[in-house]
């Protein structure tokens, strides 16, 4: 049982080619441990592992393709440490191979919109399930997003995707909601969703935020993936105290030393 209940830092381990942030890669097949144990050593609660590219204007992988990619990683990861593990998949042939390795959550991008099977697995399995929102597909998200109400539209949305969690028999416990910062949002959709965070959270579960190096920060600061930790780590904390859960990010050990001081000075005493 993984405990979200206070906020958790989650490490980005991408098994891709693409990812917009190049250093967040793991591209030989003698690296990903060494990677991963720098993370778990930094700090992280929980790893995200991925091996499809979801940047603006990537396209779909095959699940042969991504199975090739994230098994051999999450099967070295296991066999040197037992750390929660969560895969970033859009498919249940993936999900159901990477169950078998140990997993403990799917991180879906498409909020099942791709395939409701993955709410099934997630059942049989008893493991959480991340559902975010997205208008389009990664390839298409950003050509003019629109929203009538962002809050009512990102709502009505996500709870037809958690809808069908619970319909498969997720556990609502199990569930964690991603409004999906950058998919398929403009700069101001965003950072409308991070001062909502306390609306978000009253729809009854917990809140993922996933916006580590991202254009949001870089449209702010004028400055490419290379250079906005600070950015990155400021909105963050600004997550967290509004209700974040889970922070998901390129950078664990900044993050892990920001959040223990804000602990210190929010939660202690």
């Amino acid at each position: 049982m993984l405990d979200f209940s206070t906020p958790r830092i989650m490490g980005i381990l991408n098994c891709t080619p693409d990812s917009f942030y190049a250093q967040s890669r793991v591209n030989s097949s003698d690296s990903p441990w060494l990677q991963a144990k720098s993370l778990i050593d930094q700090g992280a609660y929980i790893l995200d592992i991925g091996g499809e590219s979801s940047r603006p204007g990537s396209s779909y992988v095959s699940a042969q393709e991504e199975m090739d990619r994230v098994l051999p990683v999450i099967e070295g990861i296991r066999r040197e440490s037992d750390i929660p593990l969560s895969l970033d998949t859009r498919k249940s042939s993936v999900a159901k191979e990477a169950l078998k390795l140990g997993i403990q959550m799917i991180n879906d991008i498409s909020g099942l919109r791709d395939d409701e099977q993955l709410a099934q697995l997630a059942a049989e399995h008893d493991c959480y399930l991340v559902l975010m929102h997205m208008r389009g597909t990664p390839e298409t998200m950003q050509k003019n997003p629109c929203y009538e109400d962002l809050l009512v539209d990102l709502k009505r949305e996500l709870m037809v995707s958690t809808d069908k969690a619970l319909a498969a028999g997720v556990s609502a416990d199990k569930i964690i909601l991603d409004p999906g910062i950058g998919f398929g949002k403009t700069q101001e959709h965003n950072r409308q969703i991070l001062r909502d965070i306390p609306k978000i959270k009253q729809w009854g579960y917990a809140v993922l935020i996933g916006l580590s190096r991202k254009s949001y920060i870089g449209n702010i600061l004028n400055l490419p993936p290379e250079k906005r930790l600070f950015g990155s780590l400021t909105a963050d904390i600004y997550a967290i105290m509004q209700g974040a859960s889970i922070i998901r990010v390129h950078d664990v050990e900044p993050h892990v030393q920001a959040l223990k001081v804000l602990k210190d000075l929010l939660w202690t005493g």
